[in-house]
């Protein structure tokens, strides 16, 4: 047993040197053969004694395992950065206007994994992709790794790169002040097939489909006047508006005129603004829990 620390490092502290999720570098020296799982702990084998690991004691930790500094430069570890596994958290940085939640469904929506009660689980489909199953040490819970190059899968990446854009407006040369007033008038498809007149639109309603909440759009308002919600939940009876930072005046007054009713008739209603894109997941998750929906 070492009496020097700091000679050597923890694994936690070897998986930050080599930009790594700790629960990946642990999987990993297991496939290598230098540790296992007994019971609660991780122990060494002989192989991992041989590269120099070795146990130290904590009155904070307890027994844990360290190695030598200079082990990032081992010939396995060295090649884990090009064979790198990435989760949908941390796909975010190449998506960063989606939440891991929508990545996670995405891939689900792609038949690559199912969430179930136990967490995301891969599928055949999945596997063939190079999907791996694991269980987190902490929680137990069940979530899935891909190989690093898995974003640049053509599909994968329309997929993403189209729901990442959604909501995106560009302004082509000679555009106006009132560019919203263009967008309407060119519908957009969501992932559904459904016609979306504006970005936030297109945002909501492809959120709504990958948390597999059946909706419709542009649905009649159960009151006399006509007047349409941007969407409507049957399940809960709950409808969602959603409002720009312009909008027009024709558009305000009917919206006003909608809110209105809204009230009047006890209708359940979530409102969901322009500014709230980057935060959809949270809004929309919490807003929809208030009238018994989980997602």
């Amino acid at each position: 047993m070492s009496e020097d620390p700091d000679k050597k490092i923890s694994t936690t502290g070897m998986a930050k040197v080599l930009d790594l999720s700790v629960q990946q570098l642990f999987a990993t020296l297991k496939d290598y053969g230098w540790i296992r799982r007994v019971d609660d702990a991780w122990v060494l084998t002989p192989k991992g004694e041989f590269e120099g690991g070795e146990y130290v004691e904590s009155h904070r930790y307890g027994r844990y395992i360290v190695w030598p500094p200079t082990l990032d430069k081992h010939p396995l570890l060295a090649a884990l950065e090009s064979n790198q596994r990435i989760t949908a958290s941390e796909m975010q940085r190449y998506y960063t206007r989606l939440h891991p939640r929508q990545i996670n469904r995405s891939l689900a929506e792609l038949g690559l994994q199912m969430h179930s009660i136990l967490g995301w689980e891969l599928t055949a489909r999945g596997k063939q992709l190079g999907g791996q199953q694991q269980e987190s040490a902490e929680s137990g819970a069940y979530y899935v790794t891909w190989p690093h190059d898995f974003v640049d899968h053509p599909v994968i990446h329309r997929e993403l790169i189209k729901q990442s854009d959604a909501g995106l407006v560009i302004e082509a040369d000679g555009a106006g002040d009132d560019l919203f007033s263009k967008v309407e008038s060119t519908p957009s498809e969501g992932l559904d097939g459904h016609l979306l007149v504006t970005p936030l639109e297109l945002q909501v309603c492809n959120w709504l489909y990958l948390a597999q909440l059946t909706h419709a759009c542009h649905r009649a308002l159960p009151v006399e006047e006509e007047y349409y919600a941007d969407f409507y939940l049957p399940s809960a009876h709950v409808y969602i508006e959603c409002w720009l930072q312009q909008e027009s005046k024709e558009r305000l007054t009917m919206k006003l005129k909608k809110q209105a009713l809204y009230q009047q008739h006890q209708l359940r209603l979530i409102d969901v603004r322009e500014e709230d894109c980057e935060r959809l997941d949270e809004t929309l998750g919490r807003a929809l829990l208030e009238f018994g929906i989980k997602v």
